[in-house]
């Protein structure tokens, strides 16, 4: 039996599970913003405790990248973005999961050849596309700047 596009395109509405688009985005929406909520309380809070705005912004992304990495290790991070989806991604905390769940997954394999080998699974493109996506960028505006003449 030869699957064309179209027949294929039938079956996976037959057996995909229905979603409200509504329900995910309100959720996403939700859980997103009350992440980033958090994050500027916490760096309101340490501003008020007198700290200036670097190192207060220092402290909010440790405490979010501890709590990130701390949820998906209880397994709390995967039931929230259950229900989430893409609120969970929020740079800083869905780039702390992405290290953690890898590395808690490989334990068993050992320090070196289990964490050490698989930490970056899935956070490793990001880091090499963000790298050389900036090294472009950065090759593109200074062009621009010498054509324009401002150096």
């Amino acid at each position: 039996m030869k699957i064309t596009p179209e027949l294929y395109k039938d079956m996976t509405e037959q057996y995909a599970p229905k979603s409200k688009s509504y329900v995910n985005i309100s959720f996403a929406f939700l859980i997103g913003g009350g992440i980033c909520l958090l994050g500027e309380g916490l760096l309101n809070l340490f501003e008020y405790f007198g700290l200036d705005t670097q190192e207060a912004g220092s402290w909010t992304s440790i405490i979010l990248v501890f709590l990130s990495a701390l949820f998906t290790g209880l397994g709390w991070y995967e039931k929230i973005a259950r229900h989430a989806g893409a609120g969970t991604l929020v740079p800083i905390t869905g780039f702390a999961n992405g290290v953690t769940s890898p590395a808690i997954e490989a334990r068993t394999e050992g320090w070196i050849l289990g964490v050490g080998s698989k930490i970056f699974t899935i956070a490793g493109p990001v880091i090499l596309y963000g790298t050389a996506a900036s090294v472009v960028y950065g090759l593109c505006l200074q062009i621009v700047r010498c054509i324009m003449g401002d150096q």
